[in-house]
């Protein structure tokens, strides 16, 4: 039986999979990139809210500085991952957005003492090779094979970027985690991205047809279950280890991009994805349960 952690990172795992694939949905129907996050984060505030009142804790809690580091963190990535998304063949965008949990471990090393394990460190290694195996045909030329000029250099660096500043995010909820509630962790993400996007796009935002508000819907709730099964997993493990499960989203966007957007697996994606699926296999069963 899998461990509780290990049933929440793959819970989150899929429902970031689902919200990425809806981002790139609403990018067809032309709604921009900061009232997509703007949507996103009016639902989790919402959820978020419900959540607290329910379990009568106070919504600011208690490190408030490290909660609004966690909120800008969360903002900064998520308009890096979303930029991705959108311009990049989904498996491919969710590839750079995965290389967190290697910046995840290296900060939860230098800032919390969080020494990964040798089961952590296998997970690790076998999920950069899966990730090199699924990326490669896109950063050199050849016949037949494209080039890093078919890909927009900023939407790269756009995913890189979202990439470390997820894995800031990731190493101050490890932190938090020990005496905040998750939900007002979740909620100091929409109080940096409401503000935020309206400063920065709100003269862009347009008024969405029905199906485009229920695709804007969709990116809020499985954003918001992504989030707050990601936050519940690193209350019962470390911060690498986790985060190291989370490599398995890149698996579930491969098969979204091919039943949604007709983006067909190649071969390298199929053998990073086997890779993937033995580094997590052996990181949720190869390491014992961090003890309280």
């Amino acid at each position: 039986m899998l461990m509780t952690s290990t049933r929440y990172m793959l819970l989150s795992a899929a429902a970031f999979a689902v919200m990425g694939s809806l981002v790139k949905l609403a990018g067809t129907w032309h709604i921009p990139l900061l009232q997509i996050i703007f949507v996103r984060a009016l639902v989790s505030v919402v959820l978020s809210l419900v959540d607290i009142a329910r379990s009568r804790v106070h919504p600011l809690g208690n490190r408030r500085g490290l909660l609004l580091g966690r909120g800008l963190s969360g903002f900064l990535a998520l308009t890096g991952v979303f930029y991705a998304i959108l311009h990049l063949p989904y498996a491919q965008a969710t590839v750079l957005q995965y290389l967190h949990p290697v910046f995840t471990a290296l900060l939860a090393f230098w800032f919390l003492a969080e020494r990964p394990t040798s089961a952590t460190l296998v997970c690790i290694v076998l999920s950069l090779l899966g990730l090199g195996l699924m990326v490669s045909p896109y950063f050199y030329a050849g016949p037949g094979r494209a080039s890093t000029g078919d890909l927009p250099i900023a939407a790269i660096f756009a995913g890189l970027g979202g990439a470390l500043g997820s894995g800031i995010a990731y190493t101050l909820v490890r932190k938090l985690v020990a005496t905040e509630h998750p939900s007002v962790i979740v909620l100091y993400f929409p109080m940096v991205c409401i503000p935020g996007t309206l400063l920065l796009g709100g003269n862009d935002f347009i008024w969405p047809t029905p199906q485009g508000w229920l695709i804007l819907l969709g990116v809020g709730v499985f954003t918001q279950l992504g989030q707050l099964s990601l936050t519940r997993a690193m209350q019962f493990d470390s911060a690498s280890r986790t985060t190291s499960l989370s490599y398995l989203q890149i698996v579930f966007a491969a098969g979204l991009g091919w039943l949604s957007f007709g983006e067909i697996p190649r071969i390298t994606t199929l053998m990073g994805a086997a890779l993937i699926l033995l580094g997590a296999f052996i990181s949720a069963k190869r390491q014992p349960r961090r003890q309280a």
